[in-house]
């Protein structure tokens, strides 16, 4: 693979953001199919260690794994309008099968909301069935005209939780619970901050109730969107007559919720952690924290070094350290931690003959680019000290920024004078907090900033009530205001 120069993300963040992704073999354009993209190894070991936290932590909360059908009959989105109508523009649709018309298209799955929907109502009878904890790992189709790597692609890998519940009360509990799951895993695994709140009704999911999220900030700041989980109230049940009988003997419909996370958050790993020598991975989800990199010039030192390496990542890796050794011939040891720093390795373990001679290693940080010597007995517990402080140091500086470049706003002109000069390829984004009404109208008067009410905050940090900057109604708390991917 070539290794050429990554445009600073001072110049243009966009281009950076390619590059990184490009140069740290994480995937690329799958160029005979519009729209979609080839998940490379390295960037699918990433989602690996993500689908493992996030499935571990779906298991602990009761849900089991199923899988449901790619293809969905095209009459199932119609029984829930609202449904419809907002994912109709994306769909993919498959009308001729076997050299034959089809008596009814199939959509391709842009989600699963009404096809478990139909299952659910053969599975569930009874109060006694419920609640029912579902989970799928899937891919799904949704048409984009403009595509970015993970970021916003044709075709991509996602979780899709769906639950049946036998009140509203166990179903909002339950689209909070895993809302909290979601913003454990992005602060605690990806070191990635994020607020956690409401959507509003205009920017709510196509058939829900209520929609949570979490929303994080990239080094541009702009939003992304990193999770959602969603109150479907009775309105799937209903479409899909999805019935039990409850305590008293009497029929209900199921109150239902959905939520899931796709490989969009890799791209949000990237934006939220690397720098311009490339991808900068927090040690939770690296699929290799620590690299041996042996230093020699004669072949006197070689069989040595090269021993004493390897038996170095044996130990890391039996202190549960995701450890490998570079022994790769024809590369110079100033290549190999060229490639390793662009694929965003934690840490790097440098071995030559001094250090050979002095029982030492040097320990590199990728983060900050640190280096320390420590002892090679007793390594393991070095490296893992270290790479916990770089996942803490990694969140400190996200969160950091988080902070500092979150502002309030007291009246429309003020937001629009913060965010009408944000780009996606210059950045200079933030967070402005302002107090706004949740109302389509008001929504469509930011959006006509190119930017978005992101969430209502569930903690109120901002000052509590106040007159909203475009109606001068009284609303309870601040809304998060951003432009986003």
């Amino acid at each position: 693979m070539s290794q050429k120069k990554i445009t600073p993300r001072s110049e243009d963040f966009a281009a950076w953001y390619q590059d990184v992704v490009y140069q740290a073999d994480l995937a690329e354009p799958a160029d005979v199919v519009k729209g979609c993209m080839v998940i490379k190894p390295h960037g699918y070991a990433v989602w690996e260690r993500l689908q493992a936290e996030l499935d571990r932590r779906f298991k602990e909360t009761g849900h089991k794994n199923a899988y449901f059908p790619l293809l969905i009959p095209e009459s199932f989105l119609r029984r829930e309008a609202e449904h419809v109508e907002g994912f109709s523009p994306e769909l993919a649709v498959v009308t001729i099968a076997g050299g034959k018309k089809l008596e009814e298209p199939y959509v391709i799955r842009p989600t699963s909301e009404t096809i478990i929907g139909h299952f659910f109502s053969k599975w569930i009878q009874s109060w006694r069935d419920l609640p029912l904890l579902i989970n799928q790992w899937a891919n799904v189709v949704r048409w984009e005209l403009r595509t970015r790597l993970f970021l916003r692609t044709t075709e991509f890998l996602w979780q899709e939780g769906h639950t049946a519940h036998a009140s509203e009360e166990e179903a909002r509990a339950e689209a909070r619970r895993m809302l909290e799951v979601y913003a454990d895993v992005a602060e605690n695994v990806m070191a990635m901050p994020v607020i956690k709140g409401t959507k509003t009704q205009a920017e709510k999911f196509a058939g829900a109730v209520k929609s949570l999220s979490i929303e994080a900030m990239m080094q541009n700041g702009l939003a992304l969107q990193a999770g959602t989980s969603h109150e479907l109230g009775q309105n799937f049940g209903r479409a899909f007559g999805v019935k039990f009988q409850n305590r008293d003997g009497q029929l209900d419909y199921v109150w239902q919720t959905s939520w899931g996370v796709s490989t969009r958050l890799i791209g949000g790993l990237v934006m939220t952690h690397s720098d311009d020598s490339g991808l900068v991975l927090p040690p939770r989800l690296a699929p290799v924290q620590a690299v041996v990199v042996p230093i020699y010039r004669k072949d006197t030192d070689r069989d040595a070094i090269l021993s004493r390496s390897h038996a170095l990542a044996a130990e890391l890796k039996r202190a549960g350290i995701l450890a490998e050794t570079d022994d790769r011939e024809g590369f110079t040891p100033g290549n190999k931690f060229f490639h390793w720093e662009q694929r965003g390795v934690p840490l790097t373990v440098e071995l030559g003959p001094r250090d050979l001679a002095e029982n030492k290693v040097v320990l590199k940080r990728r983060d900050t680019g640190l280096k320390q010597p420590v002892g090679q007995e007793g390594l393991a517990e070095s490296a893992a000290r270290l790479l916990e402080c770089v996942q803490k140091d990694m969140h400190a500086a996200a969160r950091e920024r988080l902070e500092s470049r979150t502002v309030t706003a007291e009246s429309f002109d003020q937001v629009r004078g913060i965010l009408e000069p944000v780009t996606a390829e210059k950045g200079g984004g933030k967070f402005v907090m302002a107090h706004l009404k949740d109302a389509p109208e008001v929504d469509a008067q930011i959006k006509a900033l190119k930017a978005s009410v992101r969430c209502i905050p569930f903690e109120d940090r901002y000052g509590g009530a106040g007159q909203c900057i475009l109606t001068g109604e009284t609303v309870p708390r601040r809304v998060v205001v951003a432009k986003a991917y």
